[in-house]
């Protein structure tokens, strides 16, 4: 059996006419696959934001420069960008039992490979200097292959939860699984940050990596694909809840569309994802500049040592879930489905406490300043490129809609990268850094960002009026 036959979406099985049984089903599923996507998407995070805190050893070592450093980590976004399109198109044909875990399982390989590369390069034999120009392009190669599996992880979860719960919970539900990138990214700082401070920063690529193995087989035993794969009806209809802005017309002729007519019509055509992949670069800038330079911002612009840094930093994604949970239920409840307001107050949020990052004196306030940018950071994150994409979009492409904009976002992610390495250098002088420049590039990506929103907003109302 081929590769795509093995990943291949598997049939929908005669509906079941027992409502007891249906009713059992759904309940007992939704809980199994919301907490298996929930912990996978915490684990590839454990796998994905251990190099925040292995650059600053990974510079130490080998006396690479923030340029450098910026272009390693840019590795990933790169690949990771370019595979969430293509593996959301993949995904939305495949198994999410299979399509899930085996990204898990290879994002984990390369972890591992990743922390013995240092080895390996050196029984080459070169001199110190070509030593650390080959290792950095090994390490960059390495980082980008685990991106591009990393890459498949969301497509997968944007499938099921698209299809497992319907659209006035939906945003409820995705806040609550959009935590895993903070549950992760905060377990990721905590575990990997005091697993490099006491073994050094390979080990903090090794366990994780070990980790993932785990539950990369785990998650075979957990997960299953669509509820119509297991003899279900549509989540819409066990809900007795209408599909919204489709009239049966639209959704008949909708059936009968090929999946790239469906692709093209809703997404490659759509105007609304369009703004959203445009906006969605931008929050990735703030996003990914916080998460991968913040502990060398506050360590080398602030003068606080790496072990408060690390702590400070933990403040961003545990804030953060409040922000995220908050958003979702905010835009479901108080504003009926609305993202647009939500996203609007949150923007506003952001550039705020960027501002207040730049002119705070007290370490204290630290904490505050930065667990509150990671509220308002991660709602428009979970919102713009996730649930407004899958929602301003058909259900057949939600895996293709979300790797879209995901693709954008990753676009940011590499110009975050490179863009903030490159400022601190640029606007340094004297071989001196200038962490200024990370502050104005981020602050300016805000901005653009709420003005993108802003049109998004405007669109939306005159939709709702008309």
């Amino acid at each position: 059996m081929g590769l795509k036959e093995f990943f291949k979406e598997p049939p929908a099985k005669p509906v079941i006419a027992d409502e007891a049984e249906v009713k059992s089903m759904y309940s007992h599923w939704r809980l199994r696959i919301f907490y298996a996507c929930f912990i996978g998407y915490t684990v590839f995070y454990l796998c994905k934001k251990n190099i925040a805190v292995a650059l600053p050893g990974i510079m130490d070592e080998f006396g690479y420069s923030a340029t450098e450093l910026g272009l390693l980590g840019s590795s990933l976004y790169l690949t990771y960008g370019i595979g969430k399109f293509v593996n959301g198109v993949l995904a939305d044909g495949s198994d999410v039992r299979k399509f899930f875990p085996t990204a898990l399982l290879m994002t984990a390989v390369a972890n591992i490979l990743f922390a013995l590369a240092p080895d390996i390069v050196g029984f080459l034999g070169l001199s110190t200097k070509m030593t650390a120009m080959v290792l950095l392009w090994v390490l960059a190669f390495l980082w980008g292959v685990s991106g591009w599996f990393q890459s498949a992880g969301f497509p997968a979860v944007a499938k099921s939860l698209t299809y497992w719960y319907s659209n006035s919970e939906r945003g409820t539900k995705w806040s609550l699984w959009s935590c895993s990138h903070q549950t992760g990214t905060f377990l990721s700082f905590i575990l990997a940050g005091h697993i490099a401070a006491h073994f050094g920063w390979r080990a903090a690529f090794l366990v994780p990596g070990f980790l993932a193995v785990i539950t990369a087989l785990w998650l075979f035993e957990r997960l299953s694909d669509r509820p119509q794969s297991l003899g279900l009806p549509d989540v819409e209809e066990y809900r007795n809840e209408p599909v919204k802005v489709k009239s049966s017309g639209e959704k008949n002729a909708e059936d009968n569309m090929t999946y790239v007519q469906i692709f093209k019509k809703y997404v490659l055509c759509n105007k609304t994802i369009w703004l959203l992949a445009i906006a969605y670069v931008f929050v990735y800038i703030i996003r990914f500049g916080a998460e991968d330079w913040m502990i060398m911002y506050l360590k080398n612009a602030k003068n606080i040592e790496l072990g408060e840094a690390t702590n400070m930093i933990a403040s961003l994604p545990l804030v953060g879930i409040c922000g995220t949970v908050c958003a979702g239920l905010i835009s479901d409840k108080l504003f009926k489905g609305k993202r647009a307001p939500v996203n609007l107050i949150y923007l506003i949020g952001v550039i705020l406490t960027i501002i207040a990052l730049k002119f705070n004196t007290i370490n204290s306030l630290n904490y505050v300043i930065i667990g509150l940018m990671g509220a308002f950071t991660y709602g428009p994150q979970m919102m713009i490129g996730g649930l407004c994409a899958v929602e301003s979009s058909s259900k057949k492409v939600a895996s293709a809609a979300s790797g879209f904009t995901g693709t954008f976002g990753y676009i940011g992610a590499f110009l975050s990268a490179t863009g903030t390495g490159f400022l601190v250098d640029k606007l340094g002088s004297n071989g001196r850094e200038n962490w200024d420049g990370a502050i104005y590039f981020w602050l300016v990506s805000g901005i653009i960002c709420l003005i993108i929103c802003t049109i998004l907003a405007i669109d939306e109302y005159k939709k709702k009026k008309a």
